[in-house]
């Protein structure tokens, strides 16, 4: 899973057309096979977070962390290795000025 994450402050350079440059990304992982899917995700401010403490439902707005790194999408990628997923995710446009997280899922 490559997590897209970044600040709200962070921003691409000038002659970074973000939506073209996505664009070009997805359609070279999809073309090599390895991108399963993805999507933006809406800004934090209509996020919403669930607890359940001592059989009660919890329910705030806003992420469940405080800070000022934040989730902006997903891919859920499959990769032969470690090193497919770094490069895949090197290549990702976010990665130039916010940052990718490269997490395996669970197998079992």
């Amino acid at each position: 899973m490559l997590l897209i994450c970044g600040t709200d402050d962070a921003q691409p350079a000038p002659d970074l057309d973000m939506a073209a440059a996505t664009e070009a990304w997805v359609k070279e992982m999809d073309g090599r096979g390895v991108r399963l899917q993805g999507n933006r995700l809406r800004p934090v401010t209509d996020a919403t977070t669930v607890r359940v403490r001592e059989s009660e439902v919890l329910v705030s707005d806003g992420p469940f962390a405080e800070t000022k790194e934040q989730m902006f999408g997903f891919d859920l990628i499959e990769c032969q290795d470690l090193d497919e997923a770094i490069e895949v995710a090197s290549k990702h446009p976010v990665a130039q000025f916010g940052m990718i997280e490269v997490r395996p899922l669970w197998t079992e």
